[in-house]
């Protein structure tokens, strides 16, 4: 996002905050579930209609008129604190109409995670969403179907329904499967492990994601934790796949830095030398 559309961004997390500050938790975590819904929905309905968001973004408009228009169109089909969170983004200034939809999109996410604290499901949350991304990442025509933009939303949603309903949290159900069903989706392991990445920062923490040959110990994965914490300088979450293709040894990576330890990549480069 451009600067005009960032501190549009702050003014509507706001708005977002302000509707469910001071509820009990346990009720706090179901009314922010059903606002996710409701905003992911208001999200694709922008989505799919460019004219709407347009409109709705339209900077030569005055702000209540585009209020306006938003209460005429959403009003009998949202609840009132979706509704003035909807208000809220639309009165905003945003560089692009897309602006409008990313935002959206963003503020259905955090109050999705918002019911997960709430629930003290994170931790759980983060988890699933990780290992929903290995399973992703391992299976072709998975990959290939959820990444297909010209495939119907609705055949995404019943195939993901299919693979998660029943045994995923709730939250990690409606993150899934209102992320990977937008038309926008170009890697399906990679939005998933956004969403993880996502959780994590909401615990405080960074991710390394880390492949092994084999399986590490707790022990082992609490010395690594310690040691890429004081090289970072912050706190550190492990993501551990086992990979027997990279032999031995570890490759993690941080953010876009990535430490290649492997045995397999000290072959690979033993091989160039000798080549060379």
């Amino acid at each position: 996002m451009h600067a005009s559309s960032r501190a549009a961004m702050d003014e509507a997390r706001a708005a977002l905050a302000a509707q469910t500050q001071g509820a009990p938790s346990i009720r706090r975590g179901d009314t922010l579930l059903a606002l996710a819904d409701e905003l992911f929905a208001v999200a694709h309905l922008l989505e799919a209609q460019p004219s709407l968001r347009r409109a709705m973004s339209d900077a030569s408009a005055r702000p209540d008129d585009r209020t306006g228009l938003a209460r005429r169109l959403l009003g009998a089909q949202v609840s009132p604190a979706a509704l003035t969170v909807v208000e809220a983004v639309v009165r905003q200034r945003w560089s692009r109409p897309l602006d409008l939809v990313e935002a959206t999109e963003t503020l259905a996410v955090e109050a999705a995670l918002d019911a997960a604290e709430a629930r003290a499901e994170l931790d759980g949350v983060e988890d699933e969403l990780f290992r929903f991304g290995r399973i992703i990442a391992g299976d072709d025509d998975l990959l290939r179907i959820l990444g297909d933009r010209t495939a119907p939303r609705e055949g995404k949603t019943a195939l993901l329904d299919r693979l998660l309903a029943g045994k995923v949290s709730p939250v990690t159900e409606r993150l899934v499967r209102n992320s990977l069903t937008s038309p926008n989706v170009h890697n399906a392991e990679n939005v998933v492990e956004r969403l993880s990445e996502v959780a994590a920062h909401r615990r405080g923490k960074h991710v390394a994601h880390v492949t092994s040959a084999v399986a590490l110990t707790a022990v082992q994965e609490r010395r690594l934790a310690e040691v890429l914490e004081r090289l970072y300088g912050r706190s550190i979450g492990l993501q551990v796949q086992v990979d027997p293709a990279v032999l031995g040894g570890l490759v993690i990576r941080v953010g876009d830095e990535i430490i290649d330890g492997s045995i397999a990549h000290r072959l690979e480069t033993a091989g160039r030398q000798l080549a060379g």
